[in-house]
């Protein structure tokens, strides 16, 4: 297979490379280059930026392709031109064209679960994340029905594994319980997440390739819903650590002044996903448990000489971090002080 992979410097887009190559396909990677990765042997490399109508038509045009991957993350669109002249060189040049979106395209903060493809769309504009993700397969499934461009699109929810470049997710958590760092845990620890390992996902996107039943559709891939409770309670049994939990008062969180745990510990994330369909027309099952996935995840982990080293790493996309100290300030607030208007004083 020909494929060619948009994205394919960090995470999703650096696993997607990897499982084509192991698949023995012939890989090309088109990205602006800026970001420092070495990509495997024999895999070919396309400098061009995807907001840039001219740079993408010199780059790719007269090009065919039995597949493309759309891993390159969040791409603002002005008026959602640059992603028409993207559907535009690929319409009648690909044999099928898998956008990855995400659980944010959802409509979000809908209390029942889980949530299922045909659900509602999320309705905030495109200048914000989910927005954009929504308008880009509304793009994606509008052109299938015009013309029959092959678009498939896979949503899904928290990605982890290793590479993982949202810094507040497993590996802030690892050192969190290696070191003996308090945990802050609001809403009771009760936020349900789906969380999905990485490798599973780019096998779910390489499987909806030559599909006839994948195309034209929209598939959740994920794989197990926890709460935060049990989230906590996973990765300290594989980091053999006892969590020292520090539950947040609700009525304290309007006061924190920067972030205190991990984005989905958070109410706007609570949400579990469907795979039904997935299963059904894709034959997709999780390879990784949610347990046996953390496990692999730490090996990696430990292995990048981490476990030791609190230094806060941030992502230039995603600008998700840590602050060891202002947690620790936070948790020692809360422990001192049981009530009273000044507690935060």
């Amino acid at each position: 297979m020909k494929a060619l992979v948009l994205g394919g410097s960090v995470f999703v887009g650096k696993h997607m490379v990897q499982t084509l190559v192991a698949g023995g396909h012939d890989v090309t990677v088109l990205n602006r280059g800026k970001t420092p990765s070495a990509l495997p042997p024999g895999v070919k490399h396309l400098a061009a930026d995807r907001t840039n109508a001219a740079s993408m038509r010199a780059a790719l045009g007269g090009k065919d392709w039995d597949a493309v991957f759309d891993v390159s993350g969040f791409v603002m669109a002005s008026g959602g031109e640059d992603a028409q002249t993207l559907i535009d060189l690929f319409d009648g040049h690909t044999g099928s064209y898998v956008y990855t979106s995400s659980v944010m395209a959802y409509k979000q903060g809908r209390g029942v679960m889980p949530w299922r493809e045909e659900d509602p769309d999320s309705i905030e504009g495109p200048e914000t994340y989910g927005g954009f993700k929504a308008a880009m397969e509304r793009l994606l499934i509008a052109r299938h029905a015009k013309t029959g461009f092959p678009a498939t699109v896979i949503r899904p929810a928290a990605i982890y594994g290793p590479d993982n470049n949202i810094f507040d997710m497993e590996a802030p958590m690892f050192i969190r319980l290696r070191q003996r760092r308090p945990i802050l845990v609001p809403h009771g620890g009760l936020v349900t997440v789906s969380y999905g390992h990485v490798d599973d996902l780019c096998e779910a996107m390489t499987s909806c390739v030559g599909k006839r039943a994948a195309a034209g559709e929209i598939f959740n891939i994920t794989g197990e819903a926890v709460t935060v409770n049990e989230y906590v309670r996973t990765l300290a049994e594989i980091a053999g650590a006892t969590p020292e939990i520090v539950p947040v008062p609700d009525d304290l969180l309007p006061q924190l002044t920067k972030p205190a745990f991990g984005h989905l510990f958070g109410s706007f994330f609570h949400s579990a996903l469907s795979i039904e369909k997935a299963g059904r027309l894709l034959g997709f099952k999780p390879r990784y448990d949610f347990r046996t996935g953390h496990v692999h995840t730490y090996e990696w982990f430990l292995r990048q000489g981490l476990a030791d080293d609190a230094t806060p790493r941030v992502d230039a996309m995603w600008q998700a971090t840590w602050d060891f100290d202002y947690e620790a300030e936070v948790a020692r607030r809360i422990k001192a002080v049981l009530s009273g208007p000044d507690r935060w004083k």
